[in-house]
């Protein structure tokens, strides 16, 4: 049996790791041990036909400034901060944990007469200022802050508050918390319709000519606006409407301002090669997929299928096979979009569903990186119980309590319990006699890191480490951090369920839109590292290519390798073996 009892000790590399459950926690420095630097491979080794590898990965900017410089330290701007000299040269970005729009600065925007413009001008005579020991507490028309954070508002305002001016541009950290989560409540189409209208409506005078100066004057902000969303949000883009919509604007800017139509036309290109991109990744997938459909040699001859080759004939050295697990994790985690975490759970919300966009989310990046966490899991438990021989089968199980140990040092969680995961399989934890023949040491501290009790505890400790590793990194291989990825699926759809995302007053629940940001912006400071290890084009064709079993056919293999130990296995394996024999003979 694998062990399941935590062990106290440490081994070397997890040295400045705390086990203790402790509620005054400091941040630890690096826990990790520094490999040294490793040079990064200047080209493909794959070509496009056999994997998903090789496409130039376009990883995600915010707005020409990498999705790092979305800072976790709180930081405040005021509006005015916040509008950039070179309006095609985005600001830095900053935390949505904490948003300074400082709306009484809105009093300065420059409004016309059109049927919004009432929900864009906040005066400090309308507002309503309430005092709570040190806090205030304030509305300014359909929005309302505490300590100059934005807590709530209409869904109106919220649109409204997005739309760009001459003198006003959106906080940066807004733009990006309202875009993510504004699909709970509309479809991202039906957003850019309204603010495109709202701001070419904005600057109608009468005059066509003052019309045209007016325009041409705001065009650029409007055009930042779009280069956030095309950039953040590119999938989006995927709807036909959407890239109508951007083709409209860009006619639209064309007779306004030359400058701000060129900085559309390059949009739309970068646009159009991150999409291009998502393309061939998904159709690499999907070939990918076909070929690992394929099952192992029959067991009726399971020591034929034993000439098959096993991890071991491919690398047999654990740090190298960590580091090409590491380049599938980052590569797949490139390709999934923020949004995507929004929407797994969008249909749980009515609101708005009977318009059908829900129906149609695309989550299928968000899935297919899930399902590669399934895939390694069952991969492990494939190589454990392929081999004949006990000896071979514990070699196997040690190799892979290393590749998960080194998994740790990099800073791979997802592998790291993908492996643990496959290890703890039944068909694998009942093989005793195999289990007896190997040091278990190891092993036990790695499950002790990952001990789901307290929530995640240990892991959360962990990842608070590597994030400080990252945070200060003096190279690519510290800036590595890959999370236990269906446990942060499982804290924002929580954060969802628990938080309204209406108040009894009918306004949105921004606190709860700052919080999902404040997680999804966390995972887009990870997702935009690129893996710096040298490619093994065998190993990672090894990896997403080979067989597996499937759990009845582990089940079958496990009895074939340790007999059953009583009546109760004894039926299963017979069942198990008459249930596949059928199954091959239909096929």
């Amino acid at each position: 049996m694998p062990p399941t009892t935590p062990y106290a000790g440490k081994f070397s590399t997890c040295g400045l790791y705390s086990s203790s459950n402790n509620n005054n926690y400091q941040q630890p420095h690096s826990p990790y041990r520094h490999c040294g630097s490793v040079k990064s491979t200047k080209e493909s080794i794959y070509n496009a036909t056999e994997n998903p590898y090789d496409i130039p990965h376009t990883h995600s900017t915010y707005c020409g400034v990498a999705v790092d410089s979305l800072s976790l330290k709180e930081r405040q701007y005021s509006v005015r901060s916040t509008v950039s000299d070179k309006p095609h040269s985005c600001t830095q970005p900053h935390s949505p944990r904490q948003h300074n729009t400082t709306c009484p600065a809105r009093v300065h925007r420059q409004t016309s007469t059109s049927s919004g413009s009432e929900l864009s001008c906040r005066s400090n005579a309308g507002a309503k200022n309430r005092l709570y020991g040190r806090a205030i507490t304030a509305s300014y028309g359909e929005m309302c802050y505490h300590d100059n954070s934005l807590v709530s508002a209409s869904l109106e305002a919220l649109i409204q508050h997005l739309v760009p001016t001459v003198d006003y541009y959106p906080d940066r950290s807004y733009v990006f918390t309202f875009l993510l989560s504004s699909r709970l409540f509309l479809h991202p189409y039906e957003l850019m319709t309204r603010v495109c209208h709202l701001c070419v409506e904005q600057q109608r005078s009468g005059d066509a000519l003052l019309d045209k100066i007016r325009f041409g004057e705001v065009a650029p902000k409007l055009v930042q606006l779009l280069t956030e969303w095309t950039e953040t949000f590119p999938y989006d883009f995927r709807d036909e409407r959407m890239m109508r919509c951007l083709k409209d604007m860009t006619h639209h800017v064309a007779r306004g301002d030359e400058y701000s139509w060129r900085a559309m036309q390059q949009m739309t290109q970068r646009l159009i090669k991150r999409l291009s991109a998502l393309g061939q990744y998904e159709e690499a997938v999907a070939a990918l997929s076909v070929v690992a459909t394929e099952r192992p040699a029959s067991l009726k001859s399971k020591r034929e299928s034993a000439l098959r080759s096993d991890v071991l004939s491919v690398c047999d050295d654990p740090f190298v096979l960590a580091q090409q697990l590491t380049h599938i994790e980052l590569d797949r985690l490139s390709f999934i979009g923020p949004e995507e975490f929004i929407q797994t759970f969008a249909l749980k919300d009515p609101l708005e569903n009977h318009k059908g966009f829900f129906r149609k989310r695309k989550t299928s990046n968000l899935e297919t990186y899930v399902n590669w966490f399934n895939r390694l899991s069952y991969l492990v438990a494939t190589e454990i119980c392929m081999p004949v021989k006990k000896k071979q089968r514990a070699r196997i199980i040690e190799f892979f309590i290393d590749v998960a140990q080194e998994c740790f040092n990099i800073g791979n969680f997802n592998s790291l319990m993908a492996i643990i995961t496959g290890m703890n399989m039944s068909p694998v934890a009942r093989l005793k006699k195999t289990w007896s023949k190997v040091n278990t040491d190891k092993f036990e501290i790695l499950e002790h890191q990952m001990d789901p009790s307290s929530n995640f505890s240990n892991y959360r400790t962990a990842l608070r480490g590597a994030t400080q590793r990252s945070e200060t990194a003096h190279s690519v291989q510290e800036k590595i951090v890959i999370p236990f990825f269906s446990l942060l699926i499982k804290d924002i759809y929580f954060l969802n369920e628990g938080c309204a995302s209406r108040l009894p007053n009918g306004h949105i629940n921004f606190e709860k839109l700052w919080e999902l940001a404040k997680q999804v912006s966390e995972f887009l400071v990870w997702r935009q590292v690129i893996c710096p290890f040298d490619r093994d084009r065998r190993i990672l064709q090894y990896l997403v290519t080979t067989p597996i079993f499937a759990e009845d056919e582990l089940h079958l293999a496990s009895y074939e390798s340790e007999g059953p130990e009583n009546n109760m296995e004894k039926d299963s394996r017979r069942s198990l073996r008459s249930s596949l024999l059928h199954r091959e003979n239909r096929s």
